[in-house]
């Protein structure tokens, strides 16, 4: 078992994953490839986040992921000029900036300082007048809550784990196991151990007591599904397109525990679930798997008002695919699942951001019509 590290999200960008080991087909010839000289000349501003209270190692890391998205939107024609945000006032670091001149590709994740910030940095956008890519302020904040997330899927007939918002004062009204314990407020796998999932009752109600103290929220226990697990990336708006999907293959740990993605599966190089979880992309579904997994995608995505993009986990049981966490701000560093999805749909690295940049571009009064 390993232990818990990462008491609050606060603004911390996401550490480089790996290269997971992946099972990758050919990606199909698409229109994304036919077109993939074609340059565009949309001017781009790249605004990004580095905390200061960053170790050195994770300020490089973020340096140097951020120079290669860069240089890969100047291979395929976009004037870039990055805006990096180092304090909490993105108004300052954005004035010099004439919103009708330039499409926002945001890859803020949150104001340094300020903690589950990312909604404030797409509403401060907004104020400003700027045309960005991504979802609106009140879908990120939305995102952020588990509960309220639960309550718009399941209104909309998308499949959930069953499950309830906990505190060791309201009790912990549930008999059904394995069982899953999160953070109800938190994302990016903090608080996903093998210890947040539990086999019975006394465990169950020792992990609410640890979520509620280490992070200072409610616990939200859901029903842990032991089924196949994909991530599924969708693009669009008014026509969104489902990307091929990946999966998150375990069959190397026979602990029902440490069958899921966590912290340290996704960011703890040497650690076994970082090595040993493999990513098999594409997806082996079938064609009737893939119309349910694409039409239950769609209708989650447009429930909550997502625009542009996103990134949805999925688990299979019993012909189910049950929504486990929707993002609708996904990392989009060339070794994410957006990056490599858009890969097998046909998409270079630059083409990809380029795409995400045409979708802002469609709201920007100049550029819309590029």
């Amino acid at each position: 078992m390993t232990a818990d590290k990462h008491k609050t999200s606060k603004t911390l960008r996401k550490p480089r994953r790996k290269s997971a080991p992946q099972v990758v087909s050919p990606a199909p010839q698409t229109r994304a490839a036919a077109d993939e000289r074609a340059p565009q000349d949309l001017p781009v501003l790249l605004l990004y986040n580095i905390d200061p209270a960053w170790e050195p190692r994770e300020q490089a890391e973020a340096v140097t992921a951020t120079q290669e998205l860069i240089d890969a939107l100047r291979l395929v024609g976009h004037p870039v000029t990055p805006v990096q945000v180092d304090d909490g006032d993105l108004r300052r670091f954005l004035s010099p900036y004439d919103p009708g001149h330039f499409v926002v590709l945001n890859w803020c994740e949150a104001l340094p300082g300020i903690a589950h910030s990312d909604a404030l940095a797409a509403e401060t956008l907004e104020e400003m007048g700027f045309a960005y890519s991504g979802s609106p302020p009140e879908v990120l904040r939305l995102s952020g809550d588990k509960e309220k997330v639960k309550e718009v899927l399941l209104r909309a007939g998308v499949p959930t784990p069953a499950g309830c918002v906990c505190t060791p004062e309201s009790g912990a009204p549930w008999n059904r196991f394995p069982a899953i314990v999160k953070p109800v407020r938190e994302h990016c796998s903090i608080g996903i151990t093998p210890e947040a999932v539990v086999l019975g009752r006394a465990a169950l109600l020792e992990r609410i007591r640890f979520v509620t103290e280490t992070y200072e929220q409610p616990a939200l226990v859901e029903e842990f599904i032991d089924g196949r697990e994909f991530r599924v990336t969708l693009w669009g708006n008014n026509e969104v397109e489902v990307l091929p999907p990946v999966e998150m293959e375990f069959s190397a740990f026979s602990d029902v525990r440490e069958r899921l993605c966590s912290w340290d599966a996704k960011f703890t190089p040497g650690s076994r679930p970082y090595t040993e979880i493999r990513t098999v992309a594409p997806a082996p579904l079938s064609g009737e798997e893939f119309r349910l997994l694409a039409e239950v995608s769609r209708t989650a995505y447009r429930a909550m008002g997502i625009r542009d993009y996103a990134r949805f986990d999925f688990r299979l049981r019993d012909g189910v695919f049950y929504l486990l966490d929707p993002n609708p701000n996904p990392d989009i560093s060339s070794d994410a699942s957006l990056a490599l999805t858009a890969e097998l749909a046909g998409y270079s690295y630059g083409r990809m951001g380029s795409r995400l940049i045409r979708l802002a571009a469609e709201r920007h009064p100049v550029f819309r019509t590029k």
